[in-house]
């Protein structure tokens, strides 16, 4: 089963200009920890140091805000896209 998660553009440092990779997990946390075995060191980006997502970082799967789904344990199943997407602040 494979899912596309999108990586946001001030990620891409850290992936060598990826936008996007296919991976092959049913859960978000898998298709995460996936991410991070290509990319080592993209999880301290997107993780502190409970292992909770950083209050910045927001994650969607096809369109759906997973904090209001079950979290970092959202179900996923063939081409679903989790998109990463980093909060803007601004003033």
């Amino acid at each position: 089963m494979s899912v596309t998660v999108k990586i946001p553009t001030p990620l891409r440092r850290v992936t060598d200009g990826v936008d996007e990779i296919e991976a092959s997990s049913d859960r978000l946390d898998g298709a995460l920890s996936i991410l991070n075995e290509r990319f080592p060191g993209i999880k301290e980006r997107l993780f502190n140091d409970e292992g909770e997502l950083h209050r910045f970082v927001n994650i969607y799967v096809n369109g759906e805000d997973v904090r209001f789904l079950s979290g970092l344990e959202t179900p996923l199943k063939e081409g679903d896209e989790v998109s990463i997407v980093p909060a803007v602040a601004g003033g």
